[in-house]
């Protein structure tokens, strides 16, 4: 879909000696890398990498304002990431639930707010289901993944409706400026089998990139035992083993006109087969692709034009034993143009509009099965000596909400070359879905958005070589939908305060490579009643992620060279229900993983999950993956 590219623009990063600019479909032109420190070079390439979901602007990451967590290709490679949701799973302040296993339904909690509170957007364009209000993270492939940017916090005020809790940004491999090619096969645990490969590069000034990945596996049996209750699981006995099977392709080009004009394209497409357990149906099939491109242009010195284009659908046809139940579509246009305008130093202005058409379909006879949503968005960005201000602000003009307006500020102070401070305070929102609004005998078309408001502060420090983060924020959020038993629809009728705290400390020391992040979260309801104080349900209050890689060369064995690392991940007890009667123990499990570099091109990955066999479960009934073993084979050229 998108696919990142670096370029030479941005003129007030370019003025401070920044030398290449990111620029991702969605996002804005800019910037590029300061001198880096060599002393603490691990500390500067974590510093200097360039993101744009944040402000929607090129900038490097120790001058954004927000925090933002990037999975680079680099780091997925190296810690053998085999999904999106294992790589998101690390992320401070983030919380992944699955319905057993690989494939399955996956929702993704950021800083304690609900799961379609999540902006995803793949290379600029929004993604997702309009009648869930999720995106499903199983249908895209890691191997087609460049990288990830996460931003935690609200961004309403850039980004309209869904980024309430944050924005997950993933853009997909990029072109690039020499021919590369990467191919890789594997097999492991439960008869999974995996392939993948790809190539880019430049001929005639045209950019290029294309990949492909296929896997299957037999899984597990989902939902633990068969159970069958009135409150919970899959309401249905079935022990058998749940397979999943995903094919995809993906690939992008770029040209730069003799006019200095740059053009870009990008696209994605999936298939799957899943199986699981229910009464109601017990396999899906989907289709799932995401087109877009943009152009940008520079008329003047100081104004940078972009303008992009997307188009996503997500497909969902469901069975019950292999008869015909129910299908799901939802197609996504949408169109955007943003300005920057560069008019004095240090000082950068952002005005743009986002179009958003979302049309529904399938068997089920929604009241609406379309509606049209137009934000109008300002931002300014100025620096004075070692201050920085941002400003933001947007209106949306929604088909069946009307109108709703939300804003941001934040602050940062650079108290010493190696240790600065930032604060913030924004509002969000999240429009209905058309599940919530039009479901037949469900829905409540006179709902209200959701809405939010969010204060946080925050130290960044540079330390013997290691950064270091901390982030304390509170949000509440009011209108939250759920269920009212005395209308029988949804209704706005929930409220919920959050309080949380993100550490986070990585670096490199005596050969080792080290991350590690903890958060604590105090997410509880917050509507008065019988529920009022409870903790907000799937929500861990205690996280903790520890990573450790190390290179060693080749052992004295003459030939290659090797490289071992593990992960560490714990999550304390949560509730699975609102009455918070239904507890989901805490669980920590243990990855290793060894690669063997053969060669310059070939190499040998062994990566080991869940090494001491813990059973837990992230929701209720449903069973996670137990020890298991994945060895794949991989060429990079």
């Amino acid at each position: 879909m998108d696919f990142e590219t670096y370029t030479v623009v941005g003129r007030r990063m370019r003025d401070a000696g920044l030398a290449v600019a990111l620029i991702a479909v969605g996002a804005l032109p800019a910037a590029a890398q300061q001198d880096a420190d060599k002393d603490d070079a691990a500390v500067v390439s974590k510093a200097q990498e360039v993101v744009v979901t944040a402000s929607r602007i090129a900038e490097t990451a120790d001058e954004t304002l927000a925090p933002v967590s990037v999975i680079t290709r680099q780091e997925i490679e190296r810690r053998q990431i085999r999904s999106v949701p294992e790589a998101l799973r690390r992320v401070p302040g983030l919380t992944i639930t699955n319905n057993g296993g690989q494939g399955k339904a996956t929702s993704v909690f950021l800083r304690g707010t609900e799961s379609d509170h999540v902006l995803v957007l793949i290379n600029g364009v929004r993604v997702g289901s309009a009648t869930l209000g999720t995106f499903n993270f199983e249908s895209l492939s890691i191997d087609d993944v460049e990288r990830i940017e996460v931003v935690r916090g609200p961004r309403s005020y850039l980004y309209g409706s869904e980024a309430l809790g944050g924005i997950i940004q993933i853009f997909t491999r990029k072109p690039t400026e020499t021919t590369h090619a990467h191919a890789s096969v594997g097999y492991g645990t439960d008869e999974t089998m995996e392939g993948q490969a790809g190539f880019s590069g430049r001929a005639s000034g045209v950019g290029f990139s294309a990949s492909t990945s296929y896997i299957r596996t037999d899984g597990f049996n989902s939902c633990g035992n068969g159970t069958t209750i009135p409150t919970g699981g899959c309401f249905n006995s079935e022990p058998d083993k749940d397979g999943f099977e995903r094919s995809s392709v993906s690939g992008a080009l770029d040209y730069t006109f003799s006019n200095g004009i740059k053009v870009e394209g990008s696209g994605l497409y999936a298939t799957s087969e899943n199986e699981f357990d229910g009464s109601f149906v017990n396999e899906s099939e989907g289709v799932n692709y995401v087109l877009g491109a943009r152009a940008l242009a520079s008329p003047t010195d100081y104004w940078d034009v972009t303008a992009g284009i997307g188009h996503t659908v997500d497909d969902a046809d469901n069975f019950l034993d292999g008869a015909y139940q129910t299908s799901f579509t939802t197609e996504r246009n949408s169109l955007s143009l943003q300005n920057d305008l560069y008019l004095f130093d240090d000082h950068i202005s952002t005005i743009g509009v986002d179009f958003q058409r979302d049309e529904v379909g399938g068997n089920t006879a929604y009241a609406e099965d379309s509606r049209d949503n137009t934000g109008v968005f300002a931002q300014h960005r100025a620096e004075f000596g070692r201050h920085t201000v941002q400003l933001s602000g947007r209106v949306d003009e929604n088909e069946q909400f009307g109108g709703y307006l939300t804003g941001g500020a934040a602050y940062g102070y650079r108290i010493t070359e190696a240790l600065r401070a930032t604060a913030s305070y924004g509002t969000a929102f999240k429009a209905p879905t058309f599940n919530e609004l039009y479901y037949p005998g469900f829905g409540n078309a006179d709902l209200e958005p959701e809405q939010s408001e969010n204060a946080e502060v925050g130290l960044a420090a540079t330390v013997g070589g290691f950064a270091l983060g901390a982030n304390l924020f509170h949000t509440e959020i009011d209108n939250l939908i759920a269920y009212d038993s005395s209308i029988f629809a949804p209704a706005n009728v929930d409220k919920a305060r959050i309080t949380g705290l993100e550490l986070t400390a990585s670096g490199e020391t005596m050969g080792f490579l080290l991350s590690a992040s903890a958060t604590f979260l105090d997410a509880r309801n917050a509507s008065g009643g019988a529920n009022d104080g409870n903790q907000l349900p799937r929500r861990a209050e205690q996280a903790y992620t520890l990573s450790v890689d190390r290179t060693v060369g080749d052992l004295g064995l003459g030939f290659g060279s090797f490289a071992f690392g593990g992960d560490v991940h714990h999550e304390s007890e949560r509730y699975d229900d609102l009455a918070n009667t239904t507890e989901l123990a805490a669980f920590t499990t243990l990855d290793l993983r060894a690669n063997w570099a053969a060669t310059e091109n070939w190499g040998v990955d062994l990566k080991l999950s869940n090494v001491f066999d813990e059973e837990y479960e992230t929701a209720s009934f449903y069973n996670q993956q137990g020890r298991a073993f994945f060895l794949r084979l991989t060429y990079r050229r």
